[in-house]
């Protein structure tokens, strides 16, 4: 069954892996390769980047809603208590978490982040680990504070990460 195209309107906040949450300010038509296309055009915070992404494949480039108000709650639930299967070999481990990163998927993420967080507590983290585990929170925090409208502090501390050197 063919997957339903999301379709998107000026000033809906989205998530594009791996810039984070932006705006939508609406389309365009570019010409690429001799063929015109419709793209959408998406704004990040600061009017420091933009990305224009394919109005009939926004999945295929990662373009989602950002999360809601209602699914911030359900997303720190899983971030509190989430549990995957990581591989013990490391480069099977990396891929996978690799893979949940740039997936661009909240509840991935969270859930990544919560069974990082629980091999850190039961015998420490490796470097890459541990760095995979401070991008998780950071572009969890991101995406919250965006959300809500409030600071990546305040949704650090909603997200139970008080520690600053966690997201370092």
């Amino acid at each position: 069954m063919k997957e339903a195209i999301k379709t998107f309107k000026s000033g809906d906040q989205v998530v594009l892996p791996p810039y984070g949450v932006g705006i939508v300010s609406g389309t365009m038509t570019r010409k690429v390769a001799g063929a015109e296309s419709k793209y959408y055009q998406v704004e990040f915070p600061n009017g420091t980047s933009r990305a224009f992404v394919p109005v009939q494949a926004p999945q295929k480039a990662g373009l989602r809603p950002a999360l809601t108000k209602d699914e911030v709650k359900a997303v720190i639930e899983r971030l509190n208590n989430g549990h995957v299967t990581l591989p013990k070999q490391w480069a099977a481990r990396h891929r996978k978490v690799t893979e949940i990163l740039t997936s661009g998927d909240p509840y991935q993420i969270a859930t990544l982040a919560s069974e990082l967080r629980r091999w850190d507590l039961e015998r420490g983290l490796p470097d890459l680990d541990r760095q995979a585990y401070r991008r998780a929170l950071r572009l969890l925090a991101g995406e919250v504070s965006a959300v809500l409208d409030i600071t990546t502090q305040e949704a650090r501390a909603m997200m139970g990460v008080d520690d600053d050197t966690e997201l370092n």
